[in-house]
This record gives C-alpha cells, sequence and structure tokens, in this order.
C-alpha cells in the first residue's frame, strides 16, 4: 500500500475515533428558559418482567421545549437501575444531565 494512502486512512480513522469520543462527552448547551413542568404519565402495564419505566422528559429542540414520552425498556443488564435524565440550573441557564443506566 503506498505510503501516502496509508497515512490517509491513519489519520481518517484517527479523526473519526476523536469526532465518536468528543460526542460522548459534549459540552453542554444552556438555554435561558426553564423547562416546564413534567407531564403526569399513565404507565400502560410493562411488557414483560425485568422491564424497567424510563419517565418522560422535556427536550430542547432549539427553538423551545418539546415532551418526549416516557417508555418501558429493559435494562442492558441485569440489577442495573435507571437514574432518570434532568435539567440542571447553572448562572449560564439550563442544562440537560442525559439519565443512564447504573
Amino acid at each position: 500500500m503506498d505510503r501516502t494512502l496509508r497515512f490517509s486512512l491513519l489519520a481518517a480513522t484517527a479523526f473519526a475515533g476523536a469526532l465518536t469520543a468528543s460526542s460522548a462527552h459534549a459540552l453542554p448547551v444552556y438555554i435561558r428558559i426553564a423547562p416546564p413542568a413534567a407531564r403526569a404519565e399513565v404507565r400502560i402495564a410493562a411488557p414483560g418482567p425485568g422491564y424497567v419505566w424510563v419517565g418522560g422528559f422535556h427536550r430542547w429542540d432549539g427553538r423551545a421545549y418539546v415532551w418526549v414520552p416516557g417508555r418501558w425498556a429493559l435494562p442492558p443488564r441485569p440489577g442495573l437501575v435507571w437514574v432518570p435524565g434532568h435539567w440542571r440550573h447553572t448562572r449560564r441557564g439550563w442544562s440537560w444531565i442525559e439519565g443512564h443506566w447504573r
């Protein structure tokens, strides 16, 4: 393989890896408008044993808050607990902290 081509492929792979790594730790986006209160949701019966309720939340779409309804989900591994996402207020504004399995 040509040395220039090999270098180009290596550089492209490193760049793609950097993009993937940086998206996992994206900088917070701050919104000056407080999110609305969470909606009361009606939970239907779980679709099966082991399912966990992941509650709905308001997401910022760049112009307004949009409600994302809750859903039932299976943990990636048995015994994990869902930690809900939440809006955090700082002097810069409101930022979203993603929910995750713990």
